[in-house]
């Protein structure tokens, strides 16, 4: 049954509107954005089947491009729809990240970092350069490699690290494979990016492996 034909009390648009988006299942805001459905299957049934599919939120609005377009009812006009959601959700947590000091609100920092790559499937290795201030001042992706490995240089390291005037660092990569626990590699790569970083004088201040659903972190472990 097409959602127009259900009782206004039971539309998930006249709800978000009398009752706030809050009480909405992840169907139902899904259902929004869709706003439409196919023959025979409404827009709340296309959101269950994606939801079903992907298995969260957050999985959907990160998958590739072509896998999206496989879904029957999903076609250009509402994958736009879906990324230009993304991107926006995306974009408050960078000014959120931008306005406060990294080290005394760290969650700021993790929870746009595992939004931005935590649902990546390939490795990626990113560095976020702060002030002495510990305001951010820029967060660059420095390489991505395959679903297991990422390759990270050292000089191009220092070299953005210096060209943005950092005074410290918080680096991050992903782990595709949903595993929360630093690798031995891991471990190394830091010491030896820590060690890099301290002959110009710029902290190390911390490091976080990045899943779906956590920001394990190398300073809380005690490895920096």
């Amino acid at each position: 049954m097409p959602i127009t034909d259900w009782p206004p009390g039971e539309r998930p648009r006249e709800r978000l509107i009398l009752q706030g988006a809050g009480v909405l299942s992840d169907a139902e805001l899904l259902a929004i954005l869709l706003r439409t459905g196919t023959a025979g299957r409404s827009a709340i049934d296309l959101a269950r089947d994606m939801l079903s599919h992907f298995v969260s939120l957050g999985g959907l609005l990160h998958a590739p491009v072509n896998e999206l377009l496989e879904q029957p009812g999903l076609g250009p006009a509402k994958l736009a729809q879906l990324a230009a959601a993304a991107e926006i959700g995306r974009r408050c947590l960078a000014e959120r990240v931008s306005q406060a000091n990294a080290l005394s609100h760290p969650d700021a920092v993790r929870d746009y970092l595992r939004l931005s790559y935590g649902f990546s499937v390939r490795e990626t290795f990113v560095a976020v350069y702060l002030s002495a201030q510990n305001r951010v001042l820029a967060v660059e992706e420095l390489s991505r490699g395959t679903l297991t490995e990422v390759r990270v240089y050292t000089r191009e390291l220092i070299k953005s690290a210096l060209q943005h005037n950092a005074a410290s660092v918080i680096l991050a990569h992903n782990h595709p494979s949903g595993e929360t626990e630093p690798s031995r590699a891991d471990r190394d790569l830091t010491v030896t990016l820590s060690k890099a970083l301290s002959l110009v004088d710029i902290r190390l201040v911390d490091h976080l492996v990045v899943t779906t659903t956590c920001c394990t972190s190398f300073a809380e472990r005690g490895w920096l």
